[in-house]
């Protein structure tokens, strides 16, 4: 005679459906051309500026920012020393955060920023303003290679346009989280 438990398992096994095979996950195939990435960046609220060479980084930020009195850069010289022991009332005042990102993905836009770029692991999220200035030949084409390139084990973060959100209201806040504008300097 048959327990309970066994008689449910032997049902269980009568009526069990044939396995299906699982769903291809496509695969973004577009390109890793600078155009793709700006176009991407562009459609979620990032703005980027071509340049001919990195000294030009400095001008366009004075261009962009010309009240700001607090620039945070390791690509600037002369702008307000951040480091990893900064205080987090330092970093509250800083309006502009320049930083060097890694490289850019142009499947959606976001820039690879790791820590050693960052300064401080805050400044690119406190910071009022973020300008990343990134190479014009560095980039891939889509979060796969991304994660490839990344170096495990190290913090970093992926920058994907100024910080966003909305309520169920559907009111869109820019910069609630984060910084209000995100202009991306490709040299």
């Amino acid at each position: 005679m048959m327990n309970v438990r066994d008689r449910i398992l032997s049902q269980i096994k009568v009526n069990k459906p044939s396995s299906l095979a699982l769903n291809e996950i496509p695969v973004f195939m577009g390109d890793d051309s600078l155009t793709n990435f700006k176009k991407n960046l562009e459609s979620i609220s990032g703005q980027p500026i071509e340049v001919n060479s990195t000294n030009e980084v400095e001008s366009i930020v004075n261009q962009l920012f010309p009240s700001a009195k607090k620039i945070a850069s390791s690509i600037i010289p002369g702008t307000v020393s951040i480091d990893t022991s900064s205080d987090l009332v330092s970093l509250e005042q800083v309006e502009v955060a320049v930083l060097r990102g890694e490289f850019g993905v142009a499947e959606n836009g976001a820039i690879w920023l790791p820590e050693s770029n960052m300064i401080n692991r805050s400044l690119p999220f406190i910071a009022q303003y973020l300008v990343l200035v990134l190479k014009k030949n560095d980039m891939v084409m889509n979060m796969h290679k991304a994660y490839e390139r990344c170096r495990p084990g190290n913090y970093g973060s992926f920058i994907a346009g100024p910080s966003k959100t909305a309520d169920i209201e559907q009111s869109l806040v820019i910069g609630a989280h984060g910084a209000r504008s995100l202009t991306v300097i490709l040299d």
